[in-house]
């Protein structure tokens, strides 16, 4: 199983547009069993894969989502029939994923993780990837799409995986973030003692034929740390795209032959990346 946290501090990247089309298409054209963890408080990864009416009912019959993993606290309730009772945290293997229309399974993210009270130090970092130990034999895949803040959530995302994933606008802003990205996750990673390997740079909403893009390859491709880790093909510009995922539908049910061969090369080099062999 391989484990791969796509991050960015910065928000409109397309990193969620990215996450949830490259667990499309690893399903759809490759047949792989593929996890989406939604950590996000935003939940906007959650909103691309149900509707709003699929989703409140979800909640509103108790089904599992990413607060279930990180929320240890028993908490009171009130019944007409027995008064006052408590009810209790799941246990990590008790908690089951929805699986979409797509095929492919998620973990729900909510808003009210926003209200969890959490600190740094509790272990509750580990509370992702704990969950995820117990389903080694159940997926090949799980991309976790993560906070554009530097968060106990991230944290928890990084600690579960083996890889990282960036993608990037191709601007100046943003390819300076990336630097101060890399030295957030070192210090992060080295806090804990973890490991993990950058999958690579896939440029996001980009329009090919700019000076804009063409600039950003060249930098990322002669800098001494990112060197290596450019994707050979990017995300390109289209409208079309969140206009789609409005409908939970995805880049493969577009008709554009130029934004669904870009990712064929996206997942293909994903997969090349993360040593698919190595399993």
């Amino acid at each position: 199983m391989k484990i791969v946290s796509l991050i960015n501090m910065k928000g409109g990247v397309a990193k969620t547009t990215l996450a949830v089309n490259i667990a499309d298409y690893l399903y759809q054209r490759h047949g792989k069993k593929v996890l989406v963890i939604d950590v996000d408080p935003q939940f906007n990864a959650t909103q691309c894969l149900m509707s709003g009416n699929e989703y409140i009912e979800y909640i509103k019959n108790n089904n599992d989502t990413i607060l279930n993993v990180f929320d240890r606290n028993i908490r009171p309730s009130i019944s007409f029939t027995e008064g006052l009772t408590e009810s209790f945290p799941k246990n990590l293997e008790e908690i089951v994923p929805y699986k979409t229309n797509r095929g492919f399974y998620l973990l729900p993210g909510v808003l009210d993780l926003y209200k969890l009270e959490m600190a740094s130090g509790e272990g509750r970092e580990f509370r992702i990837k704990n969950y995820l130990t117990g389903l080694q034999e159940t997926y090949d895949y799980v991309i976790i799409d993560t906070p554009p803040t530097p968060s106990i959530w991230m944290t928890s995302a990084l600690l579960a995986s083996e890889y990282y994933l960036i993608p990037v606008k191709p601007d100046p802003i943003s390819l300076t973030g990336i630097d101060l990205l890399n030295g957030i996750i070192y210090e992060k990673m080295s806090n804990f003692g973890n490991k993990i390997k950058c999958a690579g740079i896939v440029l996001t909403v980009t329009e090919e034929n700019t000076s804009v893009y063409k600039n950003a390859q060249k930098n990322l491709q002669e800098s001494k740390v990112w060197k290596g880790k450019l994707f050979s093909k990017s995300l390109i510009k289209r409208t079309e795209i969140a206009k789609k995922q409005l409908e939970q539908k995805f880049i493969l049910d577009i008709d554009d032959s130029r934004l669904k061969s870009n990712l064929t090369s996206i997942v293909k080099e994903f997969i090349e990346r993360v040593g698919e062999n190595d399993q």
